[in-house]
């Protein structure tokens, strides 16, 4: 896809200030061991601890259905648009297909990214697809379409996870029917080290090789059924430690259901008092 030329990043000349703190003056173990010192993270929490979740419906006026996650200061915005015919398609289709688009905001990360879609966000497009249409009763619309987009509004670490447990709440709000709810985590994992809920700079420095072990875990499941709809693992990790993190990360996916549901539940509450 050709660049857009109309919207100017930069200067060509520029010079990210980040370049000179003294942050990169100090390797990279000793970054991570300073994310993880004495067991408290750099924002006070616990390895095994995950961030606060605010979730909010009715967010897009023009969508069928959306809704905003703030997971710490990672922000995501998801919305849902009603079923169309499947484009250029011509014979006929017995379930129905979800089209998902997820795309960070250009002032969302630290370095400025492109309007258009890089490898990155077509990758987790692709995630998040396959996620979510474990979860869609895709059989009651046949030869139609139903449109998720994703946006992050601010990318402090776990941005797929939290756009994906957004996704299904909005799906809720928007009437789509699913076989039940779906939420997901993200675990960062270096050497003996796994950080629950990683933020931008744990994430980042979890797929660089410290250790001989490490990578990033994300897990999909679905709420009441307890399935996996969706895993996936960047790095290097054996098949023991990649068991062990499904297990935990199933554990905390729970946890983060009462949040759906109390949402959803206020969400319907709200329509049935304008009503």
């Amino acid at each position: 896809m050709p660049v857009d030329h109309k919207r100017i990043n930069a200067p060509e000349s520029a010079v990210p200030y980040k370049l000179f703190t003294k942050l990169n003056t100090e390797s990279l173990k000793e970054q991570y061991q300073k994310a993880i010192r004495d067991g408290i993270r750099v924002d006070g929490r616990k390895p095994s601890e995950h961030r606060k979740i605010f979730l909010k419906t009715g967010i897009v006026a023009h969508a069928k259905g959306s809704a905003y996650i703030e997971q710490g200061n990672t922000k995501v915005v998801t919305s849902v648009f009603d079923p169309r015919e499947i484009p250029n398609r011509t014979d006929y289709c017995l379930k129905g297909e979800i089209y998902c688009e997820f795309k960070f905001a250009p002032f969302s990360c630290p370095k400025r990214r492109l309007h258009q879609q890089d490898s990155q966000e077509k990758e987790c497009s692709a995630i998040m697809k396959k996620a979510l249409e474990a979860v869609v009763c895709r059989e009651e619309f046949p030869n139609f379409q139903v449109d998720v987009y994703a946006l992050v509004l601010h990318n402090d670490g776990s941005a797929l996870s939290a756009a994906v447990t957004a996704a299904g709440v909005a799906l809720a709000s928007a009437g789509i029917p699913m076989f039940d709810i779906i939420t997901s985590s993200t675990l960062a994992i270096q050497g003996e080290h796994s950080l629950f809920d990683p933020n931008f700079r744990e994430e980042l420095l979890s797929e660089i090789a410290i250790e001989k072990e490490h990578g990033v875990v994300i897990l999909c499941v679905t709420s009441t059924h307890q399935q996996i709809s969706h895993f996936h693992q960047t790095g290097n990790l054996q098949l023991n430690t990649i068991t062990q993190s499904i297990d935990t990360l199933h554990n905390t996916c729970k946890e983060i259901v009462p949040v759906v549901q109390k949402c959803l539940v206020k969400s319907v509450l709200s329509v049935i008092s304008e009503s």
